[in-house]
């Protein structure tokens, strides 16, 4: 059936629908974007669709182009090494923050928490959000709301990318031990091997995520 939105906060509730369908890789990478279809999905007209679109194009998520219309992100390799170049600073950033500054006992509290979540995740939508709140803890601990923004602005780009690896990699046992050496690096409150961890998991993820881009999405890369 049809999924149907609510009227209050309507573009909202459409912005977020989207970018939910768009991360975890609904549309294909390149495609583009049929208001029709999603009026007739969400049961909305045309003005908060745009309005969402709008948003969606800041976050980068989306293109838009005179006589074509809104199309989904398409990436190349060298996209790839953009957004995990500048996640990778702020990530840095991060880590050096919170192990220096914020709670440690939390900050361990909450990465064992999510490690263990990612352990048991039995779907790809669960180990995603289990690696999101992961990375993000440092995040939610470094104490700087602008550099916790700033990682915002890329936020979309970055789980487009974790779900493209999800969907690529069947290396959890491999993942595992990164998340579990970036756990005790921070527990003796070593941030340069912290992120030192984090870095391979990141270029290591990359080239399977390049792989599957030109694999399964051979249009998009050659439209970025």
């Amino acid at each position: 059936m049809p999924e149907t939105v609510k009227r209050d906060s309507l573009v909202d509730q459409v912005y977020n629908i989207l970018r939910g369908q768009i991360i975890r890789l609904h549309y294909p990478l390149g495609s583009r974007l049929n208001v029709n279809e999603i009026k007739n999905d969400l049961n909305v007209s045309s003005t908060p669709i745009r309005e969402a679109v709008n948003r969606l194009q800041q976050e980068g998520l989306i293109s838009y182009e005179n006589n074509v219309g809104a199309t989904i992100i398409a990436l190349d390799d060298h996209d790839v090494d953009e957004i995990n170049q500048l996640a990778g600073t702020l990530h840095k950033k991060a880590i050096q923050l919170a192990i220096d500054y914020g709670n440690r006992d939390d900050i361990v509290a909450a990465l064992d928490h999510w490690l263990a979540a990612y352990k048991a995740a039995d779907n790809i939508e669960d180990e995603v959000t289990a690696v999101f709140n992961f990375i993000g803890t440092y995040y939610r601990n470094c104490g700087n709301e602008r550099l916790h923004r700033s990682m915002i602005n890329i936020q979309g780009q970055q789980l487009v990318l974790r779900y493209l690896y999800a969907h690529s990699s069947d290396e959890r046992a491999k993942d595992s031990r990164v998340f579990e050496e970036m756990l005790k690096a921070t527990r003796e409150g070593d941030n340069d091997v912290t992120y030192l961890w984090l870095k391979k998991y990141t270029e290591d993820s990359a080239r399977d995520v390049k792989e599957y881009i030109h694999r399964t999405y051979p249009r998009a890369a050659e439209l970025s």
